[in-house]
């Protein structure tokens, strides 16, 4: 999937910092609500970065 080499690269996330399940989930939710963040803001329309 070309989203998790752009993860990989764009954000420089290449391994998890946590141990156990729930907390590795927790972590990847974290670095794809990152991810979403950043591509929101660059294909938000240019006229609500005037404002």
């Amino acid at each position: 999937e070309p989203v998790f080499g752009i993860i990989k690269s764009v954000l420089g996330f290449r391994q998890f910092s946590l141990r156990g399940l729930n907390r590795v989930s927790g972590e990847w939710t974290l670095v794809c609500l990152a991810w979403n963040l950043k591509r929101m803001a660059v294909l938000r329309p240019t006229s609500a970065r005037k404002a």
